[in-house]
């Protein structure tokens, strides 16, 4: 097998493992992933589709597990939902400019390493209250039209936004963020679909999926890994230098 396909498979392993622990999808990080193999310089549409191909697969694993679990809560989900996505649709239906979509991506992939940094496993206090539709459904709307420019399934924003105001606890969280990530992906496909941007190819795609299959089965599973803080580290690393890698296409 060729080494460039065997680093994205073990890239992408790592990291449906250590996102599906927290009911994330993986997208962000199979953008990184991708963007420093030879994939990189693949169509922007062609990356944005097959990293919401990967999100469906594991965000759809994790949601069973944590629904199973008795984490799902419908009143807290539905409204991001309902705003995210008509706007997800159209996220994926615009064509982006290659040099905007790198700044995007950048700036997407930093504030993913960001957030992975400091995640803990503290429970917080939580207020008990569900937000008011004035404010999830424009809250997902934003969210969603993020999603679909970028090509992410948007958990890495939604999740930050629900626990800072203390909506959920964590794992209530990654039960949201899972369908969240799900329907907005499926919506960004859609809408390269309906604008005939689709560029989805089985035989690239098919390794990957079952890659992220598998690690996403196992970090969903058990909700952590085995030395998850030494996973995190690298998965912060490779989201940097992603990150630094688009910042010099552009200045570049």
């Amino acid at each position: 097998m060729d080494i460039n396909i065997i680093f994205v498979c073990l890239g992408l392993f790592l990291v449906s493992i250590l996102y599906s622990s927290v009911g994330h999808g993986g997208a962000s990080g199979y953008l990184a992933i991708l963007s420093l193999s030879t994939y990189a310089n693949m169509d922007v549409g062609w990356l944005k589709q097959q990293a919401w191909c990967l999100n469906l697969v594991v965000a759809a694993i994790a949601f069973y597990h944590y629904y199973k679990e008795g984490f799902f809560e419908k009143k807290l989900t539905i409204p991001f939902i309902l705003g995210s996505v008509p706007f997800a649709i159209l996220g994926g239906y615009l064509e982006i400019d290659g040099g905007i979509y790198d700044l995007l991506l950048s700036i997407t992939l930093i504030l993913a390493a960001y957030k992975l940094y400091f995640i803990k496993n503290d429970v917080f206090e939580i207020k008990n209250e569900i937000p008011n539709f004035n404010v999830s459904i424009p809250t997902g709307a934003g969210i969603g039209f993020l999603s679909g420019i970028i090509g992410v399934g948007g958990g890495i924003f939604l999740s930050p936004i629900i626990l800072i105001k203390r909506w959920a606890n964590p794992k209530t969280v990654a039960a949201t963020s899972a369908l969240f990530i799900w329907v907005n992906s499926a919506a960004g496909l859609f809408g390269a679909g309906i604008s005939h941007q689709l560029q989805i190819n089985l035989s690239i795609l098919f390794p990957f999926v079952v890659v992220v299959l598998i690690g996403g089965s196992i970090g969903s599973k058990f909700g952590s890994i085995a030395n998850q803080y030494l996973v995190k580290s690298l998965l912060v690393f490779v989201l940097i230098v992603a990150a630094t890698k688009q910042l010099l296409k552009i200045i570049l």
